[in-house]
């Protein structure tokens, strides 16, 4: 009886010495990556359906490779959702480098039609638009970077002459 019992605080003893170290796999030094919208490009516009695609830039500025497992996203145009979803596609950015990111995402503006075409009557005047998700990262345990970007969009530079 107490050679079980002394047996059992031995392995005890020795599973909290053990699994001490594994705390530094969860706290790591390593900052997180920034991430920008750089460019939104209109892949095809109809009536009922609008198909884009974000490209994103991802700064790593660790001195370890990045690995991206996917991005959650919520776009705002003023007061307007413009898309929200999520896209899976793992990169790995380098160390201390940049990639590009690209999402395709599909809407339909056709319910929101009368609120566009009341901010876009004047093409001069700044538009606001919100940019919110989370990017997971992470090899084998998952780490989230919430992003938040604000911004402002001018239409009438965005019109070629």
């Amino acid at each position: 009886m107490i050679t079980r019992r002394l047996a059992q605080c031995l392995l005890t003893l020795t599973f909290c010495l053990a699994f001490s170290g594994c705390a530094s796999w969860f706290s790591s030094d390593e900052r997180d990556p920034a991430v920008h919208l750089v460019r939104v490009e209109v892949v095809r516009a109809k009536l009922l359906e609008q198909r884009f695609m974000l490209h994103f830039r991802i700064d790593n500025p660790n001195d370890s490779d990045l690995t991206v497992r996917g991005l959650e996203y919520r776009i705002h145009l003023g007061d307007i959702l413009l898309a929200e979803g999520e896209h899976e596609h793992w990169i790995t950015v380098g160390p201390n480098s940049s990639r590009f990111y690209k999402v395709p995402i599909r809407t339909n503006l056709w319910p929101r039609v009368k609120d566009l075409v009341k901010q876009l009557k004047s093409p001069e005047q700044a538009i606001p638009y919100r940019l919110e998700g989370e990017m997971e990262t992470g090899l084998f345990i998952a780490h989230y970077v919430h992003l938040a970007r604000n911004g402002v969009i001018i239409p009438a530079d965005l019109i070629p002459e």
